[in-house]
């Protein structure tokens, strides 16, 4: 039996945008995406189709159709947005495909002049952050 190993060679982003966390979850979770993700003090929501998938099985190019995301100093494993609605946040420092859109994120940042994130603040992991309906403000 043989095993191979094939990365993926690029990713293209069609769309990009820096949001506030609680358009970023509001959104997510009227679009139906199930998880959020989160790497050093960001959230990220990633619209993919299908066929991105084919595509990348067939030429190791990935497409994220919209890539959105959002200074998020600390980690939580759930958001709660509005009355009783949750979405699920996976931590994926670890993973070389969100290490690299980051990288992406932060000179995007950089170059629109975007960038204000707090890169010394040390992020704690949390159970639930709650988005309040009404003033945009982040209950931690």
């Amino acid at each position: 039996m043989e095993v191979r190993y094939r990365p993926t060679k690029v990713i293209t982003i069609l769309g990009l945008d820096r949001r506030t966390p609680e358009n970023l979850a509001w959104c997510a979770v009227t679009y139906g995406a199930s998880r959020l993700f989160w790497i050093e003090g960001y959230l990220m929501c990633a619209e993919v189709y299908d066929k991105s998938f084919e595509q990348e099985m067939e030429d190791g190019e990935f497409t994220i159709t919209h890539l959105c995301y959002a200074p998020f100093p600390r980690y939580c494993k759930v958001l709660e947005v509005g009355k009783g609605t949750q979405i699920p946040v996976v931590k994926v420092e670890d993973l070389k495909m969100f290490k690299e859109l980051l990288k992406f994120i932060k000179k995007n940042d950089e170059q629109s002049g975007s960038s204000s994130h707090d890169r010394e603040a040390k992020p704690r992991d949390l159970t639930t952050v709650i988005v309040k309906e009404g003033n945009n403000q982040i209950s931690i």
